[in-house]
């Protein structure tokens, strides 16, 4: 297996984890954008009843994991990614954080409310294909926990390096800094381009 840093051969290339590039998953990413991570989140429990729990579901770092619920939410308003916390048995219960774009307009909690129902409405709709396609399928009979949590994260200490060390890759966190721009807060480097202060490491 020539892949780093968490990556995973498939045969053909490597598949590497979130933050990592390179053909052997060898570098850590030139930016990090964790705006999606510091704003609102849902937490939601699902339980998907097509599916037998396998082996490379308790591996957090294989594509399996981290994939699992990523294709549900594409329409609704505002979303951000999908991070599973915990897969476990039963046929699969998925508790995982729903990431979303902060709320303009309404009231933030108001606003949120509205959001969790537009999730429970999309993860329903999966649930009830109307094909019978690998792609459609998957999520059949899966129901839905009636508590959510809602969160929203402190704005405070945005200037810490400890902040994008929770974000980068382990072998480079001590290499990122946070970098405010107008719309977002990203995790950067001294190689990181047009970043005040950055370096030239195109000779490694």
């Amino acid at each position: 297996d020539p892949c780093q840093n968490g990556g995973h051969w498939t045969g053909t290339f490597c598949l590497c984890p979130p933050n990592v590039d390179g053909a052997r998953c060898q570098f850590g990413a030139s930016t990090i954008n964790i705006t999606a991570e510091l704003g609102p989140s849902i937490l939601m429990l699902a339980r998907v009843t097509n599916r037998n729990f396998s082996e490379d579901m308790r591996d957090t770092a294989s594509p399996t994991y981290r994939s699992f619920m990523d294709r549900i939410y594409h329409n609704v308003s505002g979303y951000g990614g999908t991070r599973v916390l915990t897969l476990t048995r039963g046929s699969v219960v998925v508790n995982y954080k729903v990431l979303l774009h902060p709320p303009a307009g309404d009231k933030p909690t108001t606003n949120l409310r509205r959001r969790a129902r537009e999730l429970l409405e999309a993860a329903n709709a999966t649930a009830q294909p109307r094909n019978c396609s690998d792609s459609a399928a998957w999520m059949a009979g899966t129901t839905m926990g009636s508590g959510m949590g809602v969160r929203t994260s402190l704005t405070g200490g945005l200037s810490s390096p400890e902040l994008c060390r929770k974000h980068a890759p382990a072998n480079f966190s001590r290499y990122y800094y946070p970098y405010r721009t107008q719309n977002s807060l990203l995790c950067v480097t001294n190689c990181t381009l047009n970043v005040p202060g950055s370096i030239n490491c195109n000779s490694g």
